[in-house]
């Protein structure tokens, strides 16, 4: 069996290590015997979609943010398509943002994918630092968030509550949830140290491919320790 990993324009998006997502999700699936083939996409790139079993959308700078946002008008029609059919996508700040409808920046507002229906409205004052939240599905989650915008998430279901930080919307959530798309504002790299959010992940997009299907658990020693050394100091 074998997961391809579209990784979209990594020399753009990368802030905080969001590369490290990839690694985590080559690792997992490589322990459980399942083969990774990780496809980095450049900006003028087609992406070939019916390929994709999971989609990484980073975070960058406002410049390199607005290059890919405008790229990715161009196929948003194939990427709405590929989400609605259940593909799976990890969409971290920048990538978080463009999804949605529209996003304002200090000069103005950029019109987004469409793909999630929220807004997302510049702040003046960066919001930064550790972030714990609570999620229905992986539980205890955390990261790192560093973002100059307040998310209205509509009719969506939220990644997760605060528990500590203050989060993508000002009213106490994290994130957004929709079919298999998940979109956050954590960095960290988030996934690392959330292993519950990288098996979830896989599951989806091996469910997609093969149908239902087991993961074999997996030794999370190492990355519980560092989750749990979080959610202490931070909580």
């Amino acid at each position: 069996m074998k997961i391809t990993i579209a990784h979209l324009y990594p020399d753009m998006l990368n802030l905080y290590g969001d590369s490290g997502n990839i690694l985590t999700l080559k690792y997992r699936l490589n322990a459980r015997g399942i083969e990774a083939d990780v496809i980095s996409y450049n900006i003028d790139d087609d992406i070939d979609f019916s390929s994709a079993d999971i989609i990484l959308i980073g975070g960058g700078g406002e410049r390199e943010q607005l290059t890919v946002c405008n790229r990715l008008r161009e196929m948003k029609d194939k990427l709405i398509a590929y989400a609605e059919d259940g593909g799976v996508i990890l969409a971290v700040c920048g990538g978080f943002e463009v999804l949605g409808s529209s996003y304002t920046t200090p000069d103005g507002t950029v019109e987004g994918v469409g793909l999630l229906d929220i807004t997302t409205r510049y702040v003046k004052d960066k919001i930064i630092g550790n972030a714990v939240i609570e999620s229905e599905l992986f539980g205890t989650v955390v990261g790192f968030e560093n973002h100059s915008g307040i998310v209205d998430i509509g009719a969506h279901s939220p990644l997760g509550k605060v528990i500590s930080g203050n989060g993508a919307d000002g009213k106490g959530s994290e994130g957004v949830i929709y079919k298999n798309v998940i979109a956050t504002y954590l960095h960290g790299p988030v996934l690392p140290k959330n292993p519950r959010l990288a098996d979830y992940i896989i599951s989806k997009a091996m469910e997609r491919r093969y149908g239902k299907t087991e993961l074999t658990p997996l030794d999370d020693t190492i990355e519980m320790a560092a989750h749990d050394y979080a959610v202490g100091r931070f909580r």
